[in-house]
């Protein structure tokens, strides 16, 4: 039973901004199978983490943009969700956290490359939710995951560039142009939420609000398109 922080675990609190009450849980968070398989001790892996880590980071997810997504269908909202938790994505955001560097892994894991591999790294990152989870509650959850999960929202993706598909179809007119105007904010400086409106021709044809100005345009792109009767 680990009892007390290692310097590397430690640093890696500092890197997620949470400091563990029960050092085990992190200790845990932190161990592949190979590393457990190898030492036959007390210890135990992250497998059981990390499936709970995947519902911790589904729930959180899925509320975060069932409420900052409003005009959004169920069909988005599920892209939306499946984009940001799936192995890639998660992948990135534990190598911002350089998260291989304190995984405890096998001798084998460790000389072909475990510490980069996206698998790993991707349970890694789910097991370490569900520590944060239960050391500290579903708000200390939240408040890690959000730092992610409000970037990944931000990156506007094939399935939901609306301002792209509204400037195509607004090009096959030359004489005709498209302007975003912010035209209002409100909330704390934590959380604000932004409102702009998509002009043509100096005319409003949508109006959209959302937690940065990049995605409050996307919402106005879309009502846009809506109201044109576009196929979205």
């Amino acid at each position: 039973m680990v009892k007390r922080m290692t310097p590397e675990m430690k640093t890696l609190q500092e890197k997620i901004q949470y400091t563990f009450k029960n050092p085990a849980l992190l200790h845990r968070a932190l161990s592949h199978s190979s590393y457990v398989n190898e030492r036959q001790d007390e210890h135990q892996s992250n497998e059981r983490l990390e499936f709970l880590g995947d519902s911790v980071l589904g729930f959180i997810t899925a509320e975060y943009y069932y409420t900052h997504f409003k005009a959004y269908p169920e069909g988005d909202l599920t892209k939306l969700r499946a984009a940001t938790v799936c192995e890639k994505s998660l992948c990135v955001f534990a190598r911002e956290l350089k998260l291989g560097d304190y995984l405890l892994l096998g001798k084998g894991e460790i000389c072909t490359g475990g510490r980069e591999r996206p698998s790993i790294l991707a349970d890694a990152f789910e097991a370490l939710i569900a520590a944060i989870y239960l050391d500290g509650g579903i708000q200390e959850a939240k408040r890690f995951v959000l730092r992610y999960i409000r970037k990944a929202a931000e990156a506007p993706g094939p399935f939901h560039d609306y301002k792209t598909k509204l400037q195509e179809i607004i090009q096959k007119n030359p004489e005709e142009s498209v302007e975003y105007v912010h035209v209002g904010e409100s909330g704390p400086d934590h959380d604000k939420s932004f409102t702009v409106e998509v002009h043509l021709n100096s005319n409003v044809i949508g109006r959209g609000t959302g937690k940065s100005k990049k995605l409050a345009e996307q919402e106005a792109a879309k009502e846009a398109l809506m109201l044109m009767g576009i196929k979205l």
